[in-house]
């Protein structure tokens, strides 16, 4: 079977150590969701009720683990509201690469 970008995708993010994703479904991103699904056993998922939540979800855990953190949404408002967790663990320098 041939492979999309969202497949590539995952399989990047699987071999930087991403193990888990935060996040929202939207029709945006129906083929990366589909491509996690593929990949289950590999990379969690958990789904939050709003973007802002994922993405203060994926640095806290990018805190608390020294993990990368991860977090989707899709476009448009959903990637803005992504923009105060992201930030957050910006000014906090996380994860601090080991």
């Amino acid at each position: 079977m041939a492979q999309n970008a969202s497949d590539i995708l995952m399989d990047i993010l699987h071999e930087w150590g991403v193990e888990v994703i935060f996040g929202l479904p939207g029709d945006g991103i129906n083929g990366m969701m589909e491509a996690l699904r593929k990949r289950q056993d590999k990379i969690r998922f958990i789904q939050v009720r709003h973007e802002e939540a994922a993405a203060f979800m994926a640095c806290a855990y990018a805190k608390h683990t020294g993990k990368l953190g991860c977090c989707i949404a899709t476009s448009g408002p959903g990637a803005l509201h992504l923009l105060n967790g992201l930030y957050d663990a910006k000014l906090d320098q996380q994860p601090r690469w080991r």
